[in-house]
């Protein structure tokens, strides 16, 4: 509410010198008992200027500015000048006498000394005989002791009574505003400080008020509530309160670490704060980020990483849980960290907040304590996979861990061998399955590429992960079970290709070899159709690895090449009866040509019996 216009007045303690109207206010010298007040005569300046010049020749003499202007020019003589030694006319003995005058030697100082000094003892004496007398006269009982001064006869000292005049009224009407005005601020100051203590007091009832409220929300909530220690310097003597004032909030996991479980407690303020509902003495507000940098065949990088969640720390729910997720994610670099050195199929590179593993061929993993942020580019899904799928293996390790700490007395079964790093060994694998199953598919892609541009028709089904998303997580966080992930590559041309496959080099070969000889059956079957009239056998030599067709007269020779960019080839032999010495280069089948494969060897079957 707006305080009243009459709180606002304030009375200035300068005096007034103009009325309302602008003019100058007379100073009021006296107030007769008539009532007419006396003003001080306006004076006039030039009159007043005249007098003071006037002044100035009686009392210092009409010579006065004459001797200004010498004073300016040689100095005073009062004060010691500085000798002008360039002065050639000044004799050696004349220098030595003007210096001896101008400074003040020891002996001179002490004969002044012993001049004032009586003057000054004969004046101390006078002053306190002076004293004593007033005290005397001032006494109204006689003293005990005799004082040595005589008497006076009372015809010789009287004493009076001096009453203090009333003084005049416009003084006292001005005593009367200014005690007025020193009252009213001091009240006002009084309320103020009133009013502040008030709202303090009601604040501090709203605050205890919201502490309780706060604390039944935590505890319904679930949340560890534990009593505080008595805060530094409290009094601990006899009679002292020793009842705890606060509550640690405790939010961390039950079997992590136990400096994680020391650090992973917050407490409720007890002072009013800005924003945040609960203090965390030890929280860095750092979040883990999971980085994957894949590098392919031309050298092009690309990264990606995971989300990370930001939530805001206005309700008490939302901090405990970011506060708890940022606990959950040090202790995991904590654990990668000592995984790191362990890993015997990746390289790893670790410094205080980041790590960096060599996971595959052209795949680097990192992860790294980071600032939390919110951004909106397109993140990868394998990053959030990974970075889930370590909070499930930071769980499956604690209850693992707790699961042997119960059985440790139990001697029936043999202790199992612990994985030594049961966190990263498991994502490094999944990276380099999937790098493996890339590497797979890209040959795989080609051999396909290659038979539709032969104009075969051919399809791919290719399934990295035969298992459903529960059976994999069952196999990333048990304990007994190995944890394999298994895939299948079908090509529907190599239904008999089960052969163990051990590198990328031997499947090219393979698939070459496979498709090889389903084109050259299919070369067979076609030739054995077309020749059919004329009696043409058809057979595939796997030794030389051609297609052959005989019939009377001609030998026709059938081979299939793969060139550097994966791509089939046909080239057609002849061999007649009138050279049959020499064996011909008929025509060479590239994918360039807009026919297929089975087409150009139609054509050329043709061609080559209407020629023979």
């Amino acid at each position: 509410m707006e305080e009243p216009s009459w709180k606002k007045t304030k009375l200035s303690l300068e005096r007034p010198y103009k009325d309302d109207k602008g003019e100058s206010i007379p100073v009021l010298l006296d107030i007769t008992p008539d009532g007419v007040q006396v003003f001080e005569s306006p004076q006039d300046h030039t009159k007043l200027l005249g007098e003071n010049l006037r002044r100035i020749f009686i009392e210092r003499g009409v010579d006065f500015f004459e001797r200004q202007d010498a004073l300016k020019a040689i100095g005073d003589l009062s004060i010691p000048q500085a000798l002008d030694i360039k002065d050639d006319k000044i004799e050696p003995d004349q220098y030595e006498e003007v210096v001896s005058k101008a400074i003040m030697n020891p002996e001179e100082l002490y004969k002044m000394r012993m001049e004032i000094m009586p003057q000054l003892f004969t004046a101390l004496g006078e002053m306190t005989h002076a004293r004593e007398l007033l005290s005397l006269l001032l006494t109204s009982t006689p003293p005990i002791d005799p004082s040595p001064v005589p008497s006076l006869p009372s015809s010789t000292l009287t004493a009076s009574i001096v009453t203090k005049p009333p003084p005049i009224p416009s003084v006292d009407a001005f005593n009367a505003q200014l005690t007025i005005g020193g009252k009213d601020e001091a009240l006002r100051k009084a309320a103020s400080l009133f009013k502040a203590a008030a709202n303090n007091l009601e604040r501090s009832r709203l605050r205890g008020q919201r502490y309780w409220v706060d604390a039944l929300k935590i505890r319904r909530a679930n949340w560890g509530l534990v009593p505080a220690p008595l805060p530094f310097g409290a009094p601990t003597g006899k009679g002292a309160d020793k009842t705890s004032k606060d509550f640690f909030v405790s939010f961390g996991l039950e079997e992590s670490p136990a400096h994680f479980r020391r650090r992973a407690v917050g407490h409720m303020a007890t002072y009013e704060t800005l924003s945040h509902v609960l203090v965390f003495p030890h929280r860095q507000r750092v979040r883990l980020q999971v980085s994957l940098i894949l590098t392919d065949s031309t050298g092009i990088f690309r990264t990606a990483s995971n989300s990370i969640i930001c939530l805001s720390d206005a309700s008490l729910e939302d901090s405990l849980k970011t506060a708890q997720r940022e606990m959950v994610e040090e202790e995991l670099f904590s654990v990668l960290i000592k995984e790191a050195s362990t890993l015997p199929t990746a390289s790893a590179r670790v410094a205080e907040r980041l790590i960096v593993i060599d996971a595959a061929q052209g795949t680097e993993l990192k992860f790294e304590l980071v600032k939390p942020y919110t951004s909106d580019e397109r993140l990868s899904a394998t990053c959030n996979l990974i970075y889930f799928a370590l909070q499930g293996l930071l769980l499956s390790l604690h209850a693992s861990q707790k699961s042997q700490r119960l059985s440790s007395g139990n001697t029936h079964h043999p202790p199992s061998i612990p994985n030594k790093a049961p966190l990263l060994q498991p994502i490094i694998d999944l990276l380099q399955y999937q790098v493996f199953c890339h590497r797979i598919k890209v040959e795989l892609d080609k051999m396909v590429s290659a038979l539709l541009k032969a104009g075969i028709p051919s399809s791919l089904r290719f399934d990295a992960v035969g298992e459903s998303g529960h059976q994999l997580v069952e196999h990333l966080v048990a304990d007994q079970t190995p944890r394999r992930i298994g895939g299948e590559a079908l090509l529907p041309h190599l239904p008999q290709a089960t052969l163990p496959i051990a590198s990328i080099p031997q499947l090219v070969q393979l698939l070459s070899d496979e498709v090889e000889r389903c084109l050259l059956n299919r070369l067979c079957e076609v030739g054995s159709q077309v020749c059919e009239r004329v009696g043409a056998t058809w057979f595939v030599d796997f030794v030389s690895g051609k297609a052959v067709g005989r019939w009377e007269g001609s030998i026709l020779n059938f081979r299939i090449i793969f060139d550097k960019d994966f791509a089939i080839r046909a080239s057609a032999y002849c061999l007649n009866k009138a050279s049959h010495h020499q064996l011909s280069l008929l025509e060479t089948y590239t994918p360039k040509t807009s026919i297929s494969l089975v087409a150009w060897l139609q054509e050329l079957l043709e061609k080559t019996m209407s020629e023979s």
